[in-house]
């Protein structure tokens, strides 16, 4: 009897080891799904994950460098139009200093013109002359953009006259330009001298009355 225990005994030793040896290599063979599940990664999961970090840091990059290409691109534009406004000054007031140098002699001109007797047939040659000479200068100045500023009978505007003296005047609005001493002129739309003028004013009230 004794010998039949062991024997069953060792025979049941060999087969508990068959199991458990067959049960850790199931284990074995499953582990990388438990790992997967117990949130431990495998190699192929921890590659994907890696190349995902990546994309998104790409990803990450390219949008950093779009909003930076954006506002590159932005200040080009603007330094684009800055420069296009800077020569479209230089070049439309580039004659304002000659400009105004000529205005000198147009003044002349127009005084030269005033103080010589029309019907004095003596002096009707040197009169077309001068008149040839000052309507050939103002013609060559409204080509370069100069316009004269003549508001006889008009309004009196602060931005474009100078009023030298005021006078009442009836049957005349208050605030009108009565005479013109001296022409404004523009220059490309920007006054380079103000019209010098006199100007009419409201009747005075008597407080006697």
């Amino acid at each position: 009897m004794t010998n039949e225990s062991t024997q069953n005994d060792a025979a049941q030793d060999v087969a508990n080891e068959e199991v458990v040896n067959e049960t850790e290599q199931v284990v074995e063979e499953q582990a990388p799904e438990v790992e997967v599940e117990g949130e431990l990664l495998s190699p192929e999961q921890e590659r994907i994950n890696e190349l995902e970090l990546a994309l998104a840091a790409a990803q990450g990059t390219v949008a950093d460098q779009k909003d930076s290409v954006i506002r590159a691109k932005a200040e080009v534009d603007n330094i684009r139009r800055r420069s296009a406004q800077d020569v479209e000054k230089a070049r439309k007031f580039a004659l304002e200093k000659f400009a105004g140098e000529m205005l000198t002699t147009v003044d002349n001109l127009e005084r030269a013109l005033q103080s010589i007797d029309k019907e004095d047939e003596s002096q009707k040659v040197m009169l077309e002359g001068i008149e040839l000479t000052y309507q050939g200068l103002l013609s060559s100045l409204e080509k370069s953009g100069v316009t004269a500023v003549d508001p006889q009978d008009q309004p009196f505007n602060p931005e474009l006259h100078q009023a030298m003296s005021m006078q009442e005047v009836p049957g005349v609005a208050p605030n009108t330009v009565i005479a013109v001493m001296q022409k404004g002129y523009e220059l490309n739309g920007r006054l380079i001298r103000p019209a010098m003028v006199m100007v009419s004013k409201a009747p005075a009230v008597d407080t006697q009355a």
